[in-house]
């Protein structure tokens, strides 16, 4: 689904309905919100069956015969507060929606909010997931297994590394980020500023200058004439102003 990149880059609020937007928060909230505890909700909401095969397996459910928007609908949904998701959606209550069927006999996410029919509906649920997916560089999973045998190996697979997982240490992500672009030569924002700027900037910031500093070295050691040579890298490499991956 597209996305426009220049206004996530810009960090204004996406309306996703007339009833329904998402505000795309600052470092600054997300410190105040906690790190772990909004990095753990945005992959929830975002979430396919393929990332919660473990979990679906263990209720009953076979991950590859549900869609992510039926998984949003029966389990996700519910998982968050009001308070826990108002960083993200504002006013908007997750934990109010009930599945009913719309005019087109299909099932839909419905509350109302002061006499006002709130939906979310197949359409609105992909432009929510993918709008949190790209403002913070998620990807989507939707890899299928080649039989059954496959299926139940990466099911065993993942259950093992939600186990291994289970008592490690969470260590912040962003505050190694942080730290290392405010003392890099090339970024704008001090230490008091950098609090303000949107997660999506800053996220492209951390890229970009890795990518400026990569060209640099690599053109140096082209041009010195005792490094390597310039015929043999990827012009991708050199291009500092390109598309990030």
């Amino acid at each position: 689904m597209y996305n426009d990149e220049l206004k996530i880059y810009r960090g204004e609020d996406f309306a996703v309905t007339d009833a329904i937007a998402i505000h795309q928060p600052t470092l600054n909230e997300i410190a105040d919100y906690g790190e772990r505890e909004y990095y753990s909700m945005i992959c929830q909401l975002t979430a396919t069956p393929q990332t919660m095969k473990v979990q679906l397996w263990d209720i009953g459910i076979d991950y590859t015969k549900i869609t992510p928007y039926e998984l949003f609908c029966q389990v996700i949904c519910r998982l968050y507060t009001q308070e826990q998701t108002s960083i993200l959606f504002g006013g908007l209550d997750f934990t109010r929606f009930r599945i009913t069927q719309s005019d087109a006999d299909e099932p839909v996410l419905l509350q109302f909010v002061h006499g006002r029919p709130v939906v979310i509906d197949t359409s609105a649920y992909h432009k929510i997931a993918d709008y949190i997916r790209s403002v913070h560089g998620l990807t989507k999973d939707e890899r299928l297994p080649a039989n059954e045998t496959t299926k139940r190996i990466l099911i065993e697979d993942d259950r093992e590394e939600l186990e291994r997982c289970k008592n490690r240490e969470y260590r912040s992500q962003l505050k190694n980020l942080i730290s290392s672009m405010v003392n890099s030569q090339g970024f704008k924002y001090n230490h008091s500023q950098v609090w303000d700027m949107k997660i999506n900037a800053f996220m492209d910031s951390v890229k970009r200058i890795s990518r400026i500093k990569n060209a640099e070295l690599l053109l140096q050691s082209g041009y010195s004439g005792y490094g390597i040579s310039l015929k043999d890298i990827d012009k991708k490499q050199l291009d500092w102003i390109g598309d990030l991956e």
